[in-house]
């Protein structure tokens, strides 16, 4: 037993010497190494100024032609772009046998699983980063983007926020807006709107033009130049369609405040204009089908209107079948009325 105890204790003793050589090993590694780790911090730290001072002058030089956006996204992307570079660096002097080429293919081995690990964040960042460089639409313009309409807000680099109308916050992600159909509002300082008037038949078209003309003339904020239009536009069931058309200024609130001063005002002149505008009138037709002369043109009471020639009899009571013989001959026979009953 004390034999088996003393070598117990003699192969824990062998274990911690090793283990403590293993640890004084690595000391002396560190220690010899602390001038690289040095440098290497020098490097990163020299790296980051570098590259915030470059964020600064791109940020500096875009904000100057009001696209502080862009200026942003591209300051950031100079930034750590700059910043990965000087990483590189400093692992490279912290370990002196390691290559920046392994370092730049690893990266791309690596960039690739990123790419699909963040597929939608790096698509949208992309697409932001397009936006802002073509410029479809700035911040402050109204645009339409499927449902959603109003004010764009702020462009980001994953999404862009629109308020709208109502007073709502959409946000909808850069790659959406970039891969559908957009409708820029203010995209021109001036707008076009219609709205299409009904007036009767016996009412004289160029009179109710003129008076709608008069009353677009009227209204603050409708443009003069281009003239404001009111053209005959169809001829409906009930009514004679006028269609008015006029230039405001492109944005929402004052397309939206013209168009309701119009509608009250062209109303109350029609009206004082002794003008018609009338309702929708309709005529239903009811076709008796049990009648004995369906079908005869020149004599049924409804649908046909009746001639001094002969009208062909109905199909049902009309109906020749011909039959051809061995001698190419034919034969037409008459059938008989089919039963209504």
């Amino acid at each position: 037993m004390q034999e088996q105890s003393q070598d117990t204790a003699t192969q824990i003793d062998a274990d911690l010497s090793q283990a403590i050589g293993q640890v004084d090993n690595w000391v002396d590694s560190a220690v010899k190494l602390l001038p690289n780790f040095a440098v290497a911090l020098v490097v990163l730290v020299v790296f980051y100024c570098v590259g915030a001072f470059l964020r600064f002058l791109v940020h500096r030089y875009l904000n100057r032609r009001n696209r502080s956006n862009l200026g942003e996204v591209l300051g950031s992307l100079v930034k750590w772009g700059v910043i990965l570079a000087g990483l590189l660096i400093a692992a490279t002097v912290v370990m002196p046998s390691l290559k920046p080429g392994d370092l730049i293919a690893g990266l791309g081995v690596g960039s690739v699983a990123i790419g699909f690990a963040f597929k939608d964040i790096l698509q949208n960042w992309l697409a932001g980063l397009l936006i802002l460089i073509r410029q479809p639409f700035e911040v402050g313009d109204q645009i339409q983007v499927a449902d959603f309409e109003g004010t764009v807000k702020r462009i980001e680099t994953r999404a862009t926020i629109i308020n709208t109308y109502d007073g709502q916050r959409v946000v909808i992600p850069n790659s959406d807006i970039y891969t559908s159909a957009i409708l820029v509002k203010t995209a021109r300082s001036m707008r076009r709107s219609d709205f299409d008037i009904g007036i009767g038949y016996s009412d004289r078209i160029n009179e109710a033009c003129g008076v709608i003309l008069e009353t677009l003339q009227g209204i603050e904020g409708v443009a003069q130049k281009p003239a404001p239009e009111a053209l005959p536009w169809g001829l409906e069931a009930s009514w004679v369609t006028i269609r008015a058309r006029w230039w405001t200024n492109s944005l929402q609130t004052d397309v939206t405040h013209v168009r309701a001063q119009f509608i009250e005002r062209v109303k109350t002149a029609l009206d004082e204009a002794g003008i018609d505008m009338p309702f929708e009138t309709q005529v239903h037709l009811f076709h008796d089908q049990t009648d004995e002369t369906d079908g005869e043109r020149g004599v049924q009471r409804e649908g046909w209107p009746k001639g001094k020639q002969a009208s062909p009899r109905a199909r049902w009571k009309a109906k020749v079948e011909t039959k051809g013989d061995c001698q190419g001959n034919s034969q037409a026979t008459k059938a008989q009325p089919r039963n209504r009953g």
